[in-house]
């Protein structure tokens, strides 16, 4: 039986290999896209649960990105929770307004990511529970 499938977006190499780590020592199935071009081909054949979405990205930005996704009915549905290291009230907005359904903070707290991931799998978009940062 497999684990829920989790897309990290993120061009920060060592932020994705600590996340991937963590998760699939908890049984996730984890993808990886260095950027929004390679995470929009993997993201209709992988068909994630989340995806955790890195803001600040060369070319096309992780809001940019969320944007898109949510605006494709084969992709609106899927929880898109911003990964950063932006947690700021004005920020907030930000991400909502582009469709973030939650966030969750860098660095990770490497004891408690799995579960505060698990925590958003499966929510209502832009209803998330909180896990870490918020729901927004």
């Amino acid at each position: 039986m497999s684990g829920p499938r989790v897309l990290i977006v993120d061009d920060n190499a060592m932020n994705v290999a600590i996340a991937q780590v963590v998760l699939q020592a908890d049984a996730f199935e984890v993808e990886c896209a260095g950027g929004a071009a390679e995470a929009l081909q993997k993201v209709d054949l992988f068909r994630p649960e989340l995806i955790l979405m890195d803001i600040q990205m060369p070319g096309m930005d992780g809001l940019e990105l969320t944007q898109l996704l949510k605006a494709r009915p084969a992709t609106q549905g899927i929880v898109v929770v911003a990964f950063t290291a932006f947690a700021m009230r004005g920020d907030e907005a930000k991400m909502r307004s582009a469709g973030c359904d939650g966030y969750l903070s860098k660095p990770i707290d490497v004891k408690h990511f799995a579960q505060q991931v698990r925590a958003l799998i499966g929510k209502p978009a832009l209803s998330n529970g909180d896990a870490t940062g918020s729901a927004l």
